[in-house]
């Protein structure tokens, strides 16, 4: 194979007088030479005169005179004469048809820009139809949202719907990640979906997605468009290619939208600061920041001294089951409101620096264990 392309090229004479090269340097500064390039005009035209032979009739041809022929077979070769100029591929007229007088009778296709033409009035008039009928519209927007989300076969490419769910992947997640209580849910969804889809047949899916009932239809409609949903916080291209600043600005307001018209819990979801999850993998002053909003500020002071290891520890345990979340998690209407509700306690005290009480639920573990009872430590202490 090799041998095959490199051998050199080999051209007759007469294509020679009428071709070219092209002399330029390639990516290295080497001189490179493309050769048996032909201008248009010096492309070869088999030209037949008139049946009088004259030359001027000949002039004619192929420049909209009446008394000759050009026809050229991309292909093929010369063709036959007649009245105009016609083109052939592979022994089949390209734009416009041949002459009634040379009609043999047989059904040929249609040119193609005819057809383009036709399906383009057709394509019209079906946007308009489809525009009145928002339930047709429903099932066909389903049966390719089906497509792009089951990847049947058959049934992902192609359609007359320009309009896709794009799965989006998740490339950077918690290894616990595809084992929480969310991803089985949506596991279990898909799963549940797929058994009961006729992925098989595009016919058959049509008819079920027909007559299933509304609701199942919104359902189904609401699941494949899941996938689709785009909250990830992405690294932001300053060059223009990729994602922009003003579009990851767009993606994460347009998802806390999202968040507030689902209602979206997060710590109901399942997530918690754990020294896996977050604590270990933040600096000290993110620990003791969460451990501050969470347990106050004097529960956070009781911290500040250990190591980050232990305090990661300590902070966990602290902060199991406080609802306690990092500010890329929390909802930013709920984050509004607890503002506010804060402002109104402040304007509501009645002093300032005061030490706030710390119970022994907010103590760290190595001032609560084998505390002795108050007795003793009153005895111990005369």
């Amino acid at each position: 194979m090799e041998a095959i392309e490199a051998r050199p090229l080999v051209f007759d004479p007469d294509e020679i007088t009428r071709a070219g090269a092209f002399v330029t340097l390639d990516r290295s500064g080497q001189l490179s030479v493309y050769r048996g390039y032909v201008r248009p005009e010096d492309e070869p035209r088999a030209e037949v005169a008139a049946d009088d032979g004259t030359e001027a009739d000949a002039a004619q041809m192929g420049q909209g005179g009446d008394a000759g022929v050009s026809v050229w077979d991309v292909h093929g070769g010369h063709a036959d004469a007649s009245v105009g100029t016609i083109i052939t591929s592979g022994g089949q007229p390209l734009g416009a048809g041949l002459p009634e007088d040379e009609d043999d009778g047989a059904l040929k296709p249609l040119p193609e820009r005819l057809v383009q033409e036709l399906t383009a009035h057709r394509t019209l008039a079906l946007r308009e139809a489809f525009g009145r009928s928002p339930d047709v519209a429903l099932t066909l927007l389903l049966m390719k949202l089906v497509g792009d989300t089951f990847h049947a076969a058959g049934v992902a490419s192609g359609g007359c719907l320009e309009a896709s769910v794009r799965q989006v992947y998740l490339p950077a997640q918690a290894p616990d990640l595809k084992d929480s209580a969310v991803a089985l849910a949506v596991d279990d969804r898909h799963a549940a979906w797929e058994a009961d889809l006729p992925l098989d047949d595009e016919a058959v899916l049509w008819d079920y997605l027909t007559v299933l009932d509304q609701g199942s239809r919104l359902s189904l409609l609401a699941h494949c468009l899941s996938f689709g949903v785009n909250a990830l916080h992405e690294k932001v291209n300053p060059y223009g290619a990729g994602l922009s600043a003003s579009g990851l600005t767009r993606r994460m307001a347009q998802a806390d939208r999202l968040a507030q018209a689902v209602d979206l819990d997060m710590v109901a979801a399942g997530w918690e600061p754990t020294v896996d999850t977050y604590l270990n993998r933040v600096p000290k002053a993110r620990i003791l920041e969460a451990v501050r909003e969470a347990k106050g500020e004097g529960t956070s002071q009781l911290l500040d001294h250990l190591k980050k290891g232990e305090m990661a520890s300590e902070a966990e345990r602290l902060l199991k089951g406080s609802g306690w979340l990092p500010a890329v998690l929390r909802r930013a209407d709920l984050v509004a409101l607890e503002g506010a509700e804060i402002a109104e306690g402040q304007g509501a005290e009645c002093g300032s620096g005061d030490l706030e009480s710390v119970s022994d639920a907010d103590l760290p573990a190595f001032l609560t264990e084998d505390l002795p009872d108050a007795p003793a430590a009153m005895m111990a202490a005369e």
